[in-house]
Parts: C-alpha cells; structure tokens; sequence
C-alpha cells in the first residue's frame, strides 16, 4: 500500500453533522477535535519571538539547551533519571513521528505493527503506509509472532484508558519477546483525573519500574501541543533508547525532518516552565467538571477517561445516530468509528473548548 491507496480522511465525514450544529440559533459547540483554544503562555512566546533571527539551518538533533531541557524535564515530571542528550530528539509534531516511525524503522510487508483497540488512526495509517500489517491488540498476549513495532497510548485518545506500572513492565517484557520496539505514546501525561490518577503522576513507559533500568528497545513520544497549547508550533519530541534514537536520527537526517529554530527554543523554554502547566491543567479540570456531569444526564455513560482530554461516552445506540441527536442540539462530538472497529456505540467529547462553550454545552444537554 502506498500513498494513494490511503483512505479519505475520517473527519470529511463529520460535515454534515457540523453544518447541522452550526444551524443551531445558539450556534455550535465544537467539541470533536482536541484543538487547542486557550492563548500560548507569554513566556513561550516570548522565546519564539527572541530566536527568529534563523538564518542557518536548524540541528535536527535538536539545539543542546533544547536536548537538556527534554532530559532534565523527564527526571522531573516523568520520573525519568538517568537520560543524556544522546536519548532524546525533537520531532515536528508527534503525528508525524507516529505516522512515519514503521518507515524510520525500515518495517514493510510480512511486518505487524500493534496498536490499541480505540485508537487514534494514525497508527494504522503508519503500518499501511509502508504495507505492514496493523492489528489492534490491548492484550500482550495476544500479540502476534513478526510483530516488529508496538503502540501504547497512556492516556489513550480516545478512550482516556491509563495503564498503569504493571501494565506498562508486562507489555514491555512481552514486546522483547517478540523482538518488537514498543512506543508509548504519552502526550497527556499531564492530564490525570479519577482514581489514583487524581493524585499520581500518570506513569511513563520509561519509569525505571517499567524498564528495570534497561531502555532497549523501548520508546517515549511527547507533545506539547496539549499541556502548554503549541499545537500550531508543532512541538513535540521522542525519548529512549539510544541506539533507536540515533537510527532514527540519521534517518530524519536524510529526510530534512528538522524542527525549526524559533520552535526549538520556544519548546525548551515551554519544558523549563512547569506553572503554565498546571493553571492549563486547571482551565480543564473546571470544563470537565462541567461537561461530564452533562453528559451523564443526557443519558450518556462514560467508560475509561481516567486521563486526557475527553469524555468517551455512549448511550447504547449507533454513534452516527448520537452524533446526529447531538448535531440537533449544535454539538458535534467524534464518532467512535473513527477510532476502530470495535466502538461504534461511542462518541468522544473533546474538553477543548472554551468555558463559554463548556457551559453551553452542559445547558443544551441538560435542557436547563
């Protein structure tokens, strides 16, 4: 499969459903893609701003403040010691990363790349691309023979699924068995909500109680598009095994994959202030306090959703039906078709809206 056999983008679908909601006299609530809508913090702008003289070509390692930001930000927010500069590399966004990782890594036909069972469709379209074989396994036992590369998502997009330390050590012992890569994607990390996960750090597959010390084979992937609003910068990085790190250097050498300079200094001075962080953790802690109780009384459960940035929600029927019903209120939300097969009673609300749409929202599903 090549580039042209991809299939049309998912979201073309959801237009009718938005011109439905746009329709609504009190106009639509946007809640089905995870946009960022809340300002950049002034301290990352200001750096942006700063490093736009770039007339030399930016380092695809990255510059050495941004490499020692990553390390010193994953000791101290991800309980990650022990990485040098060698163990990081900054990417242009995470989705590209995810989508070309099965090519950096020279995967093709015969080749099995595992994902999540709800899972953002990048992943398959990276196996596709390159002819893999995408299988969406959450059990690690049931992870195939030639499997080479293995997706988590913690906290998952969309279901909002936390794994926690056992869970991560069991799915990296199983992943060497295989003689697989395992790549944790992570980029709402910052975001925990129920259970323990309202007061512990959402764990990385990195943690020395997953890794037993030893990186091999085993990947981080980050953004900061979520936890500090750069989605527009494309600013996010990848963490872990060096000899996988440096492979994937010199493959992005060749490729010209380099993350601009103003980027690359507006992420590290993003990694080095942890205060926008949390007032952004809080703007959508009160949205989702809002939104989810809404939700409920709309005759919605919400299963999982223990982290992240959205509400993944069913009411027992088909979720283009859903997705219509809510359109007639001018909400648009996201189908679970699009996040794999086996969810199509589910619909994803995304917190990224602002709390005049939050509150709108929660009146017109609540009829208040």
């Amino acid at each position: 499969m090549g580039v042209a056999d991809l299939a049309d983008y998912p979201w073309d679908a959801v237009a009718p459903y938005a011109a439905t909601a746009r329709a609504h006299p009190g106009g639509i609530v946007d809640l089905s893609i995870g946009s960022p809508v809340d300002p950049t913090p002034a301290v990352v702008a200001a750096a942006l701003a700063d490093a736009t003289d770039a007339h030399a070509y930016p380092q695809t390692a990255g510059t050495p403040r941004l490499r020692e930001e990553i390390v010193a930000w994953f000791a101290r927010r991800r309980h990650v010691p022990g990485l040098t500069v060698d163990n990081v590399l900054p990417t242009i966004g995470s989705k590209e990363l995810v989508a070309l990782l099965p090519l950096l890594l020279g995967l093709g036909p015969g080749d099995t790349v595992v994902h999540p069972r709800a899972a953002y469709p990048t992943y398959e379209v990276g196996a596709r691309l390159v002819g893999a074989t995408p299988v969406a396994a959450d059990d690690p036992s049931q992870w195939p023979e030639g499997t080479r590369l293995i997706w988590l998502n913690s906290p998952g997009n969309p279901d909002g699924r936390v794994l926690d330390h056992e869970q991560l050590r069991a799915a990296v012992a199983r992943a060497r068995q295989l003689g697989a890569v395992i790549a944790g994607d992570e980029c709402y990390a910052e975001l925990g909500w129920d259970g323990r996960w309202a007061d512990e750090p959402v764990p990385s597959i990195l943690d020395p109680r997953v890794t037993q010390g030893d990186l091999s084979g085993v990947l981080s992937v980050y953004s900061l598009s979520k936890q500090s609003n750069l989605a527009g910068y494309r600013a996010a990085f990848l963490a872990g095994d060096r000899d996988l790190v440096a492979r994937l250097l010199t493959a992005r050498k060749h490729l010209g994959l380099m993350l601009p300079a103003p980027v690359q200094a507006a992420a590290a001075a993003a990694l080095a202030d942890d205060a926008h962080v949390a007032a952004q953790k809080e703007l959508y802690r009160r949205r989702r306090e809002t939104l989810r109780p809404a939700v409920e009384a709309a005759g919605f459960r919400i299963d999982g959703s223990e982290g992240g940035l959205y509400l993944w929600a069913t009411e027992g029927r088909d979720a283009w039906e859903s997705l219509g019903s809510l359109a007639e209120r001018g909400i648009l939300a996201g189908p679970g078709h699009f996040y794999g097969t086996h969810f199509p009673q589910h619909v994803r609300f995304s917190l990224t809206a602002t709390d005049e749409r939050i509150a709108e929202a929660a009146r017109r599903l609540t009829g208040s």
